[in-house]
């Protein structure tokens, strides 16, 4: 699969849309929290396009692929945190069903993306 711009992919688009949405939601998290739970948060749904964008430019689809799944990899990991900051009273449940729903969604886009990698 030659991907000349993976910006252009819906999969890309959705996950940096669910990215600027975790940013907003923990910009009123507790102040101790900077350098918890809010920054691993961020890195973990900032590093789901990261790693899409950075397979990208890899040699081969292989490279692609492999990429891919570590940005998958990374939506469990925000999925995780969505959780957590409901139980600790951060985000309302609300907020946090649609975020995860979200994460879901872009975990299955993720795979489907693996999917039509391992044919090329």
């Amino acid at each position: 699969m030659q991907i000349n711009d993976v910006t252009e992919l819906n999969v890309f688009k959705y996950a940096h849309e669910l990215t600027l949405e975790i940013y907003k939601a923990t910009n009123n998290f507790p102040a101790e929290e900077k350098f918890g739970i809010t920054s691993q948060m961020r890195r973990a749904a900032s590093s789901i396009c990261a790693n899409l964008m950075e397979g990208s430019y890899r040699n081969n689809s292989k490279e692609f692929r492999q990429f891919s799944g570590i940005g998958r990899g990374s939506v469990g990991e925000l999925r995780y945190f969505i959780m957590l900051s409901q139980d600790l009273g951060y985000i309302n449940k609300d907020l946090s069903e649609k975020l995860i729903e979200e994460t879901k969604t872009v975990s299955k886009m993720i795979y489907g993306l693996i999917k039509s990698l391992e044919n090329k």
